[in-house]
């Protein structure tokens, strides 16, 4: 049987580890058959067989993101750096030190004033934001509170030197480097050994290979063009830049059917991944396979299938991201975790034996313990006065060194102005006047309970009431598969649910003959529901629509009676009795210890005694048994105070999961049927959990995001690994429905000039922090002085998840020709800069303005001998002691406005390909293999 509302893929797509690879035991045998290594890798191959047939031409996209991008992760550096922020230093209950900073920022000019928070410690670092209240002052202790920091050995105490900001600095950098280095190694058909491949062409080149991506530079450590040696088989030279890379990529030559790359191939204890390339010269197109050591966490985009690539830029996209997003993951792994364990401890502890003296001689804290300063103190002393500017002065000073060398987090956004992401949103219905109290999609229409009653809203068309306001209603469900509309009203003890036809809904706003109140619903009520303050139904796949009603700390369950298909006949509905309450029959009551908070319908895999309730309550999640009513617990919340989000329930390749939504966490526990239903519950392997910056209060499923929708903010993570993707700034968001479409209501900012390029936006801002044009999110209004209105986005469903939703439906409303104003106060869309441009239309654009950027750098590049040679060329300037290539501002304009289509360049070499001495021309010798997908071959051919 099928799904009876609708189906859990289609309305949040699909789940599955199985897109990331399965780990193998790889073994590598020599030339005569003998084993030489084994080791287990993921292997990520894009199909169940490499050697599937496929169409050139054809290629299955996955959304390309860089994962947790340091624009969004570097807090200390975007945020407090630079500006007047409160530093604390303590000690915890185990007499561990500990360093937090407080700043009250802006978010990203949105009027959005918020706390941003950092607790240094040696097992890393917790980042939160609070929100701001100009008349409630936010303590220290409610902070560290909130970070499950409440008992001391001793109490923090502000730290004053503005010298601290270096150390913060040096802490914070220890989460990884914002640049790389990449080994690109070169097989030959049948080598099967690392001494035959780092002997390929016995040439030493003078010149390596560099790029910037998205604002992160890359050195490639090319095995060709490295010292050579003829007296050493081993090529220790090469072997020592190559074998210390963490990703190496291989470039492999051959047919298919030739022995093919193993990573146990090469002796190295510290490469974890390898990125197999092939070339089909036939078609001219590039296959990839990806090899990741068994302990290095999962990590996007999961290569399409087939991972065949005919688009030479795509593929250089999809394979930095790939390869940056694999060195992040590799950190996190115990052989680069526990070392940085070890070197941030080390640091805390230094720097606070440092701080101690000052401590107890200059008694740094005499502010009081409770308060945390929103702005500088209003104080007329002029040593507080001076010690504040001599504390931006060093601020400032230090942001911009951090900038000049090149170790600076990438201050773009980490999308081109051309690239339409899946989370972008559409303009849905503009100056929405009334309160949203809950809402559902019903087709490609939108029933919003409202302060005004219950009304129908279709984009571009006039809002039609259906309900009047008398009828309150706090949570609605509309099953368009049956014909249903389920929906709570909330009056305290004469709360009831209500259940209606969509059908004779929607003749009665087709016949415009009335708009009911609530005393026309009395023959709508449900039995036995009467004060009800929560209602779940079944959203997976299942036989019989199932309802759990809570009534205080009692659960009702409801299914119901005719299910004879999933989809509504005109034959079904003349089975159906008249009213709709009689198609439904009470089960059985189970009583809980304490009312539910949260309540969620697991199914089990049979449907036969093993569906389960989630519930939470006090501080923890339960599961319940609907068939016996036993109940097991499922997690414990180990904190002061709770605050419960939601259970999630979620179906890993038909395997029942739950994501438990609380505080700041996120938790994935997986649900395993046992004994006749009884849930068999333990950690595993398939068990993760990771952090929100903010506290939600909405989480919403569309694979492979997981996006939280706070008060000002919407948070998008995968859910596969958690990690952060994106950050929306969108001020007094609230979340209006969520069930299939994302439906969405935002303030329209108000902004007092509109009309500014971004070009001129970027010229007038500082190199380091971002331009409110580059950042914003939520809608900005189009007239000068204009008050802020509300309006209803759309996130469409089929964006995120990446594939067309059916929708069992058409919208009950009838479309009409809309003529579109042309008012200047009409809010613009919220972000969606290519949202009416087909993909060809951009990528023409891009491609002519990008020709435009290029003709600048039409002018013939002189060929230079020696460092005073340097000068001659105006393009580009270098850094001997820093070991890389700075940009001057034509070269500039290239990476800042499109930073995917990212420069390469020649950099000399002696020994260490990263130390830069000049630009020369390569010998063709030194590339015997296809690089141009790797660079951008409209500056430099390097073939």
């Amino acid at each position: 049987m099928s799904s009876v509302s609708e189906d859990l893929g289609c309305r949040r797509g699909e789940f599955s580890r199985k897109h990331y690879g399965s780990v193998e035991l790889l073994i590598s045998s020599d030339a005569d058959g003998a084993i030489q290594r084994a080791g287990r890798f993921r292997v990520e191959n894009g199909s169940s067989d490499e050697n599937t047939e496929y169409t050139p031409g054809t290629w299955h996209r996955t959304d390309v993101h860089l994962e947790n991008p340091e624009y969004y992760t570097r807090w200390y550096f975007k945020y407090f750096l630079g500006k007047v922020h409160q530093n604390y230093i303590g000690t915890d209950a185990e007499k561990n030190p500990f360093f937090l900073s407080v700043v009250l920022s802006d978010q990203n000019n949105q009027r959005v004033p918020q706390y941003h928070s950092i607790l240094w410690r040696k097992t890393g670092t917790q980042k939160i934001c609070l929100p701001y209240s100009p008349t409630k002052t936010l303590s220290v202790k409610s902070i560290l509170s909130a970070m499950s920091l409440e008992k001391f050995e001793k109490s923090p105490r502000e730290i004053f030197h503005p010298e601290i900001q270096k150390d913060l600095l040096v802490l914070e950098e220890q989460e990884g480097s914002v640049n790389f280095k990449f080994g690109v190694l070169y097989a030959k058909d049948g080598q099967l050994t690392d001494d035959e491949m780092f002997s390929n062409d016995d040439t030493t080149g003078t010149c390596s290979i560099y790029t910037v991506y998205q604002g992160h530079e890359i050195m490639f450590h090319v095995s060709t063009m490295l010292p050579y040696s003829r007296e050493n088989k081993q090529q220790v030279e090469r072997k020592r830049h190559i074998g210390n890379d963490i990703v190496t990529i291989v470039f492999q030559e051959g047919e298919e059917s030739s022995p093919a790359f193993k990573p146990s191939m090469i002796r190295s204890h510290f490469t974890h991944i390898f990125a197999l390339v092939r070339y089909n010269k036939q078609n001219d197109s590039y296959r990839l396979k990806i090899f990741s050591e068994e302990s290095v966490p999962l990590f996007g985009p999961p290569l399409p299938s087939p991972p065949v690539f005919t688009n030479h830029q795509e593929f250089r996209d999809f394979l930095l991201v790939k390869l940056i997003n694999g060195e992040k993951a590799t950190l996190e792994t115990p052989t680069f975790s526990q070392k940085r364990q070890r070197t941030l401890d080390m640091l805390i502890r230094s720097l606070y034996q440092d701080l101690m003296p000052d401590l107890h001689k200059n008694m740094l804290n005499r502010r009081s313990f409770s308060d945390v300063l929103p702005e500088s103190p209003k104080s007329t002393r002029k040593k507080e006065e001076a010690r504040q500017a001599e504390f931006v002065r060093l601020g400032q000073a230090l942001k911009l060194k951090t900038t000049v060398k090149g170790d600076t987090p990438a201050t773009l956004a980490t999308t081109s102005f051309c690239k339409k992401e899946p989370w972008e949103s559409q303009s849905f219905c503009s100056n929405f006047p009334h309160e949203v109290v809950c809402a559902d999609s019903w087709g490609q229409s939108l029933l919003v309970s409202t302060d005004a009653g219950i009304l129908l809203i279709d984009d571009g068309q006039p809002s039609v009431q259906v309900f009047d306001k008398t009828l309150q209603i706090k949570q609605m469900h509309v099953l368009e598969a049956l014909d249903l509309l389920i929906a709570r009203t909330d009056k305290g003890k004469d709360s009831r649910l209500l259940v209606f036809r969509l059908s004779a809904v929607q003749k009665d706003i087709e016949t415009k003959q009335m708009i009911r109140s609530k005393y026309d619903c009395r023959e709508n009520k449900l039995e036995r529901t009467k004060g009800c303050h929560l209602y779940a139904v079944n959203t997976h796949h299942g036989s019989e629509l199932r309802i759990v009603v809570a009534i205080r700390n009692k659960l009702l369950l409801i299914t119901k009676k005719y299910n004879p298909c999933n989809s509504v006949t005109s034959s079904s509905l003349l089975s159906l009795p008249e009213s709709p309450v009689d198609e439904f029959q009470y089960i059985r009551e189970i009583c809980l210890s304490d009312p539910p908070v949260v309540m969620t319908l697991v199914d089990g895999p049979t449907g036969d005694s093993d569906n389960m309730i989630c519930v939470a309550y006090r501080h923890q999640f339960d599961l319940v048994n609907e068939s016996t009513g036993e109940s097991y617990r499922l997690h414990h919340v180990e904190a002061n105070k709770v605050n419960f989000v939601a259970a999630i329930d979620v179906y890993e390749d038909g395997e029942a999961g739950l994501l438990l939504c609380y505080n700041y966490v996120c938790q994935y526990r997986k649900v395993y049927p046992f004994n006749g239903g009884s849930p068999f519950i333990q950690s595993s392997a398939y068990d993760f959990h990771f952090s929100w910056n903010q506290v939600p209060y909405a989480v919403v499923c569309a694979f492979p995001y997981i996006l939280a929708f706070t008060t000002d903010s919407i948070e998008i993570r995968l859910v596969v690994n958690g990690n952060l993707v994106h950050t929306a700034v969108v001020p007094e968001l609230q979340l209006v429905a969520s069930r299939s479409d994302i439906y969405f209501k935002a303030t329209a900012a108000v902004r007092g000039s509109s009309h500014s390029s971004s070009k001129e936006m970027s010229s007038r801002s500082s190199p380091q922090t971002p331009t409110a044009y580059e950042m914003a999110e939520c809608p900005l209004s189009s007239s000068e002085g204009e008050i802020p209105g509300k309006n209803l986005y759309k996130i469409p469903l089929s964006n995120l998840v990446g594939r067309s939703i059916e929708r069992p439906l058409k919208s009950p409303l009838t479309p009409k020709v809309i003529t579109t104003p042309t008012s200047s106060g009409v809010t613009s869309l919220p972000v969606t800069h290519s949202l009416s441009l087909s993909r060809m239309e951009i990528k023409e654009i891009a491609s002519r303005t990008r020709k435009e950027l290029l003709g600048l750098l039409d002018e013939p590049i002189p060929k230079m001998e020696g460092a005073q040679k340097q000068k001659k060329a105006p393009r580009r300037q270098s850094d001997p002691k820093q070991g890389a290539v700075r940009s001057t501002s034509s070269d500039r304009l290239i990476s800042t406005s499109f930073e995917s289509f990212s420069e390469s360049r020649h950099l000399s070499t002696s020994s260490d390909p990263d130390t830069v001495a000049n630009r020369e021309e390569s010998s063709p010798s030194s590339y015997p293999f296809h690089l141009t997908s790797l660079y951008d071959e409209d500056i430099i051919d390097l073939k």
